[in-house]
């Protein structure tokens, strides 16, 4: 079979697995891996049946030769693999967040438009039905311009991800805790709704996850909007019972709500009216993604920007920073006297 598109995995943990799941699920890419692991580089390849399994950067760009990758590897090397990757010519979906720190990050953004090439950061909850709907109705304006923004979700981490002491989640500097690791998806989605985080003030700590100690548990409140005119609030735990998302977006003339567990997004402009609400079947754990990948097909086919260009996936890292910051510098909350 003859395929438009060669892309490429790099890093097969669940995330790089997920991606080359969905990818090879739209039947528009040929797919191969890059896995430093010779066994799990095998068992992989074996599984997917993919292309070439390669071990480092180098022979993935000759053997390869991928028209776009997925940069799955751990935080750290996100922005290092990426700018290989663009100086090769090689559009890029950098997974979340974009990196760690800001170093290079501007040095990618300038090689990606020298080349001319699509770039994005896979904050795919831009890619969730119920937020996509939400966000397209929101951006028409039809109740006026955003006020305020309200975001609180929580999950308990150690059902969904069982081995978290063990991997990269058990350090900041691996790109693990809830800020770097979950908040960042939230923050990303409500900058999407209402506009760049201008100012923020944040606490965050360690409340009840066993077997480590970085925060668990994050309170943002926001200034955001082009004219930092949009109040903002999210919270996040990592340990209730409950696998939640719930939003409130409320505008001059109407509210917004989304609901995730319920599947639901609702509308009211009326205080004597009912909600109306929009209901869609509950999606797989991969809905997402596959969207996520064939919206980003379609973007290097320039059919459609991709939701989350890198430059606001820069924003977004930007924001992380902001909040370590605020909760590092002890200074997040004022002492009532």
């Amino acid at each position: 079979m003859s395929f438009r598109h060669r892309v490429l995995i790099i890093g097969t943990g669940s995330i790089g697995v997920r991606h080359l799941r969905c990818f090879q699920a739209t039947g528009r890419a040929e797919m191969s891996i890059c896995e430093a692991l010779p066994d799990r580089r095998r068992e992989v390849a074996e599984q997917f049946g993919v292309a070439h399994a390669c071990a480092d950067i180098e022979e993935a760009i000759r053997a390869a030769r991928p028209t776009m990758a997925v940069v799955a590897s751990p935080a750290p090397s996100h922005i290092p693999l990426a700018l290989q990757l663009a100086e090769a010519g090689v559009h890029l979906l950098i997974e979340k967040p974009l990196s760690l720190t800001l170093t290079d990050a501007d040095r990618l953004l300038a090689v990606v438009q020298q080349r001319g090439l699509t770039a994005g950061v896979a904050y795919c909850w831009r890619y969730h039905p119920l937020i996509a709907a939400a966000q397209q109705f929101l951006a028409s304006q039809p109740f006026g311009r955003v006020l305020e923004i309200v975001c609180q979700t929580g999950q308990c981490f150690p059902f969904y991800r069982p081995a978290y002491r063990d991997i990269y989640y058990n350090d900041r500097a691996t790109g693990g805790g809830a800020i770097q690791d979950a908040l960042t998806h939230m923050l990303n989605t409500g900058e999407w709704i209402a506009g760049p985080i201008q100012r923020l003030g944040a606490d965050a700590g360690h409340q009840q996850l066993e077997g480590v100690t970085v925060e668990d548990t994050v309170h943002v409140i926001t200034r955001q909007g082009r004219a930092s005119d949009v109040m903002g609030s999210y919270s996040l735990n990592q340990y209730q019972p409950a696998n939640e998302v719930n939003w409130s977006i409320v505008c001059e003339r109407g509210v917004v709500r989304i609901e995730v567990a319920k599947h639901r997004w609702m509308q009211q402009n009326d205080p004597a009216a009912a909600w109306e609400i929009h209901t869609i079947p509950p999606p797989d754990r991969d809905t997402m993604y596959k969207a996520q990948a064939e919206g980003f097909l379609d973007a290097v086919e320039q059919q459609a920007p991709p939701r989350c260009t890198l430059a606001d996936g820069l924003q977004t890292l930007r924001v992380n920073l902001a909040v370590l910051a605020a909760v590092d510098s002890g200074r997040s909350l004022a002492a009532v006297t």
